[in-house]
């Protein structure tokens, strides 16, 4: 990446910086200890699992296949930087429920994560606590969904933004884990300074908590052990499909869909300047993946913000790669 580049992302991340404090946010699971679960409606239950983890359970919600009595594949589909204890959250914010609910795979939602960067923290924080989710969901809740549900061993997995660098590290670090992954508007770089910058934000400015806490000093070995970017060859025979618009306005910014002038001035402004900034990202994922010959689908529509309807966008564009991969 050029030098100028670099310094327009970081002044794209720096202004997002500036502008968050505006933004009004909108194991075995049937035998585990204190495991629960509920319906909500035919194919969307929400049930939770126990981490040992992390000592406690762990809510989620998953939508079923409409037909039951056969295997179906599992896509793991994270939410953002409030890991879905707050308002931001697929089965809110999309037709997530709506768009699979005549596809034969179960869709798994993790309902908490907020701010973690869903990875092992080496020390507990005192605001976020205990986060050992890189654990739970690469060792404890896979043999969980596919002891309670008819799965048939072959997964996905799918995140955005912060978390579209989570499913990264999860699928390097977990080799045949999964088959597919889809990175939705994220920043594979952690050990650099942007990289840093952008996990900061999300865990120290949104969060309130101590990055240090999760990956030791910065700049140090464990940033750099979490980096996609450096572990890219990690991702070979993998699907891997990444997308990321530019930060300008798209087809969803403007006052019909969002009639609230704040909410869409608050959208263009944090949301574009974090946008523009994982387009660098993701550009610097997809050169590598080149430079490595790792085939890859990079999807860069020319107008777009850092929000949810352009992630629906991506969920339904990218379903048909990720599967097929998986034999959904």
């Amino acid at each position: 990446m050029k030098l100028t580049e670099r310094r327009r992302m970081s002044v794209a991340l720096a202004a997002a910086v500036a502008l968050a404090g505006s933004i009004v946010s909108g194991g075995v699971a049937h035998a585990a200890p204190g495991a629960s679960s509920a319906v909500t409606s035919p194919r969307e239950s929400n049930i939770s699992v126990h981490s040992a983890a992390m000592g406690r359970d762990i809510p989620l919600t998953v939508l079923s296949p409409k037909d039951t009595s056969r295997p179906a594949p599992v896509l793991y589909l994270l939410n953002g930087a409030g890991g879905g204890e707050d308002t931001a959250t697929w089965q809110r914010n999309t037709d997530v429920v709506k768009f699979f609910q005549n596809k034969h795979v179960y869709v798994v939602i993790p309902m908490q994560g907020a701010f973690s960067y869903y990875t092992d923290w080496i020390k507990p924080d005192e605001k976020l606590g205990v986060n050992k989710w890189s654990t739970f969901l690469a060792k404890e809740l896979p043999g969980a969904i596919d002891g309670r549900y008819r799965t048939t061993g072959k997964n996905a997995i799918a995140g955005i933004s912060s978390s579209a660098t989570s499913v990264l590290n999860l699928a390097i670090q977990n080799k045949g884990l999964y088959k597919a992954v889809g990175s939705y508007s994220g920043c594979a770089s952690t050990s650099s300074q942007h990289g840093q910058l952008f996990i900061r934000i999300v865990t120290e400015v949104r969060g309130e908590a101590d990055a240090r806490n999760m990956w030791g000093p910065y700049n140090g070995p464990l940033w750099k052990k979490n980096d996609p970017l450096i572990h890219a060859a990690g991702l070979r025979g993998l699907s891997l499909y990444l997308s990321t618009a530019t930060g300008l306005p798209g087809s969803h910014d403007n006052l019909t869909e969002v009639p609230d002038p704040q909410v869409l001035g608050d959208r263009l402004l944090v949301g574009g300047g974090i946008e523009a900034a994982t387009k660098f990202c993701t550009e610097e994922l997809a050169a590598r993946l080149q430079q490595l010959h790792i085939p890859a689908t990079v999807d860069r529509p020319l107008g777009g913000t850092h929000s949810w309807p352009y992630w629906q966008d991506q969920l339904h564009k990218s379903w048909p790669q990720l599967g097929r991969a998986i034999g959904a």
